[in-house]
């Protein structure tokens, strides 16, 4: 069971100090890629969150990743070695994502995707992100998928809000108002 505010304190922790800085985006960056490289690797996440592995061999392990990413942030770098001080690793996916959270939410940012059934054009995707915004009144990131299921149209999904315009979700409509009648 995962504790989500043990990862929300060293987001936090780690925010304020890399907002001093002025790091915040490269923090966030770079902490995201450690997390994707622990979770593309299950022998090294192994090496991370076994308890059979000593301390001093989960911070050789992370030492080497860091240097994996280029010019690592000293802030993150020094997060990392006191969350293997602290047997904390597990939670670093989990940090990655509330820091990341956090730093769009004082940047202003919101994250979204968008599902279409066939890859949107880049003039496209720019018209549909430039909508968002205005609909939002922040800054949206979009993450783009194709889903053949959904016969045409866009669906969209910025924070909590699901904006449906696909072709499936008004046949499934129009076939529940058949049904009615």
């Amino acid at each position: 069971m995962v504790n989500v505010s043990i990862a929300r304190r060293y987001a936090r922790a780690l925010l304020d100090v890399s907002s001093e800085a002025g790091r915040i985006d490269a923090v966030a960056e770079q902490l995201s890629a450690f997390a994707d490289i622990v979770a593309k690797n299950p022998e090294l996440a192994d090496v991370l969150h076994n308890p059979a592995y000593s301390r001093t061999q989960r911070a050789q392990v992370v030492e080497g990743v860091m240097k994996l990413i280029p010019q690592m942030e000293a802030v993150l770098a020094n997060t990392l070695r006191l969350l293997v001080d602290r047997n904390r690793l597990s939670y670093v996916p989990d940090i990655a994502r509330v820091f990341r959270d956090m730093a769009d939410a004082r940047a202003g940012r919101v994250r979204g995707s968008v599902t279409s059934a066939a890859t949107l054009s880049a003039d496209s995707l720019a018209q549909l992100k430039q909508t968002l915004q205005k609909m939002t009144q922040r800054e949206v990131i979009l993450e783009t998928r194709v889903d053949p299921s959904l016969l045409g149209g866009v669906s969209a999904q910025v924070g909590s809000i699901l904006y449906d315009g696909s072709l499936r979700t008004q046949l499934d409509g129009m076939r529940r108002e058949l049904k009615q009648h």
